[in-house]
């Protein structure tokens, strides 16, 4: 394993500050229709807004990774007196709810942090959250990650191990000196 540095992009959420509006699935939903920005659907959308509006309670959660089987953990929280269960506040996608599948196919959706807006641009949730609940952050970390080989490198290691090095070179310089 070699240690490499690795972009993370993160919205962090301020819960405090959330007033239920709803903006960020309005956007996400429109970015991601087909064709982009056609219609308005927040099943499609890959922030949800976990709301008690009784309580005065608001949570955006972000979809994370789909994951196969259902959790065992079925714990509850109480917050302000109501119960949530873990379910409430899990990013993934799983067969136990409805919550961040496509609705139609029922295809898990992911967060993709507005990727196709665009290199260096913020998430369309994070611009258009007019409270500042939704803070984008992208930072530098090192992580251990097995290095692994593209096809170009599978295809010359295959060649080095049938042929040798020494005749892999030669090849290679004729072919260089006939361009």
């Amino acid at each position: 394993m070699a240690k490499i540095k690795k972009k993370v992009k993160t919205i962090k959420v301020d819960a405090d500050k959330c007033n239920g509006c709803q903006s960020c699935e309005i956007i996400c939903s429109t970015f991601h229709a087909t064709p982009k920005y056609s219609s308005i659907n927040p099943a499609r959308s890959r922030i949800q807004v976990i709301r008690d509006p009784m309580r005065d309670v608001w949570l955006p959660v972000f979809a994370g990774e789909y994951v196969e089987a259902e959790c065992m953990g079925r714990q509850t929280f109480v917050i302000d007196g109501k119960e949530y269960s873990e379910c409430d506040f899990c990013r993934a996608a799983c067969p136990a709810r409805d919550r961040f599948t496509e609705p139609d196919s029922g295809l898990p959706l992911r967060c993709d942090m507005c990727e196709e807006n665009g290199p260096g641009q913020e998430p369309l949730c994070v611009q258009w959250c007019f409270n500042e609940v939704l803070k984008f952050e992208e930072r530098e970390v090192e992580v251990e990650e097995d290095v692994r080989l593209g096809d170009l490198e599978i295809g010359l290691k295959s060649l080095l191990d049938k042929h040798g090095l020494q005749k892999l070179v030669d090849t290679m310089t004729r072919i260089t000196q006939k361009s």
